[in-house]
């Protein structure tokens, strides 16, 4: 089982195809056909080998996406290499640390990344090759990426290494937004089964073609026949992608499904609405990494063809898909109770994936019990097990132990980290990350119910629930603040004082609201990374700490 099996396929039934197209600002845009891009896949593989690199080979991967970084992860995948992949985008601490962690043998990189690595020792103890992608080798030494292509060309490509389902096919770090970044173990079935379930849930056929903002998921393009278009954008900035650009590529190039985060989304959904611009082709529209909030989802539809939805798959790095909900049920029925503090909707459980709540604590949990399960309705810890559920962290016992519940099969239950409930239907309700319920002395607030009413203020952008030390009272219990990001055109003294106003009465309306007496107003909320969209609640407690002293 390998997912690099899948480009193979399609090379031998479609060849001709377009595999991955790279558009090009005033020239021609770059087209990788299906075969292209499989051979260079076997004749990097085979350079590959040719120093060395073999099967479980840990190879930290620092390339931009381009078709480079194609080649090389399916080249990896191909020859059973075990890739590491890293936002660049975490910070240079960060970055040093995780491989650090991950220990690799190998690092590839273009130029700016063996600089950083230079400079910052990164696994100097662990790497003993290096290899040059796209640039000269500055005094650092090791190989360049045009070389081992060129002789993997003259060995005749390397041959599909016959990965087991249950072996390290690769390790994707956590994007770090509520505690340092962790390496999540995929298998080769891992990757299978997110295909398969992807596959399923959204129906996609070959012959289809895709506009990945976010690099990772440019690769299951293949898996479906689709041909995947690498937008020219800053992935690590996706909130401040250009919308025109992004509309450009997508009319140029017939896209019928893309993938962007909230952040993404927002931005792109206000161009939509303010130049009245229609996506025709479209078919679908998904986005994860955050709750979508329903306004943004609304600016998006409006662009589409009718019956075409927003879809927003929750997961997380450890476990992708786990539910799913479309744009039709959120603006049709799930809004308007998230309005009313219930939480977020995301749909109900993909097939083949077991979901349940369980109640919430802090401790590790040594081995599942159906008594663990808290019934209907009730906020719990959400639990997840399934074929696509990653089962350990890598070089991390000790957070694998906590996040993970061993089952009498062998298998493991994952704790996504998140507060949530089941409704009559079956449908599961996000209510907050558990690290971000703040525990009050009127018992505990959960965000997403309490800023699903604080959004409904039509100036307010976003909030968060964030708690500080209540007065006299130290770490416990805490006191509830809402801070707010408000839309640009009242951000003048007089006008936020109003909005202020206005959310204070609003939340005094809702008991789920009531116990906020304090709103702080905060220029720009911090973000994650990765999406841009989750809200980095730990600094903004901190930042509202400071003000209310």
């Amino acid at each position: 089982m390998n997912v690099a099996i899948a480009l193979g396929d399609q090379a031998r039934e479609r060849p001709a195809g377009e595999a991955i197209v790279f558009p090009r600002r005033g020239r021609a845009p770059l087209r990788l056909s299906c075969a292209e891009l499989e051979d260079r896949t076997a004749h990097v593989g085979a350079g590959l080998q040719a120093v060395g690199i073999a099967r479980g080979t840990r190879v930290a991967l620092m390339v931009p996406p381009s078709p480079d970084f194609f080649a090389l992860t399916f080249a990896l995948f191909r020859i059973g290499a075990v890739p590491v992949f890293i936002d660049p985008g975490m910070g240079l601490r960060h970055l040093g640390r995780c491989l650090a962690e991950a220990a690799p043998t190998v690092f590839i990189g273009v130029p700016k990344a063996h600089v950083a690595r230079a400079l910052g020792r990164w696994a100097s103890e662990s790497v003993e090759t290096l290899v040059t992608v796209d640039g000269p080798r500055l005094g650092w030494g090791g190989h360049r990426l045009v070389d081992l292509e060129d002789l993997g060309r003259r060995k005749g490509g390397a041959p599909q290494a016959d990965t087991r389902v249950d072996e390290i096919a690769a390790l994707l770090f956590t994007s770090g937004s509520t505690g340092p970044p962790k390496g999540a173990v995929y298998t080769h079935g891992t990757f299978d089964a997110q295909v398969k379930a992807l596959g399923a849930l959204f129906g996609f056929e070959p012959g289809e073609v895709d506009l990945p903002t976010f690099p990772l998921f440019g690769l299951f393009g293949p898996a479906f026949g689709m041909t995947a278009v690498i937008p020219q954008m800053d992935f690590t900035r996706p909130g401040e992608a250009d919308p025109r650009g992004l509309i450009e590529a997508m009319e140029t190039f017939g896209v019928t499904t893309t993938f962007g985060s909230p952040a993404l989304l927002d931005r792109l959904g206000r161009h939509l609405r303010a130049t009245g611009t229609k996506l025709p082709r479209l078919r679908r529209v998904i986005s994860a990494g955050a709750p979508v909030p329903p306004v943004v989802m609304e600016r998006v539809v409006e662009a589409l063809s009718p019956g075409v939805q927003v879809f927003t798959p929750y997961g997380a790095t450890e476990s992708l898909p786990v539910a799913c909900i479309g744009s039709e049920e959120v603006l049709g029925e799930t809004a308007a109770l998230n309005q009313r503090g219930r939480g977020t909707c995301v749909g109900r459980p993909v097939p083949g994936l077991e979901l349940a709540i369980i109640k919430v604590h802090d401790r590790v949990v040594d081995a599942w019990s159906e008594e663990l399960r808290r019934p209907t309705g009730e906020i719990g810890e959400v639990v997840v097990r399934g074929a696509q559920v990653t089962q350990a962290y890598h070089a991390r016992d000790e957070a694998t132990k906590l996040s993970k519940i061993p089952d009498a099969r062998g298998a493991a239950w994952h704790r996504m980290g998140d507060l949530g409930y089941l409704d009559d239907s079956g449908r599961l309700w996000f209510c907050g990350r558990k690290a971000h319920r703040v525990r009050t002395a009127a018992g505990p607030m959960d965000t997403i119910p309490c800023e699903g009413i604080l959004n409904t203020h039509p100036d307010v952008r976003r909030s968060a629930l964030v708690g500080v030390p209540a007065e006299a009272q130290g770490d416990q219990p805490r006191r509830p603040i809402g801070c707010l990001e408000l839309e640009a055109e009242v951000r003048g003294s007089t006008e936020r004082r109003r909005v202020v106003e206005e959310v204070r009465r609003l939340a005094a309306e809702h008991e789920t609201t009531a116990p906020i007496e304090d709103f702080l107003v905060h220029e720009s909320f911090p973000v994650d990374i990765r999406h841009q969209a989750k809200i980095f609640r730990e600094k903004l407690a901190a930042w509202a700490e400071g003000k209310l002293r």
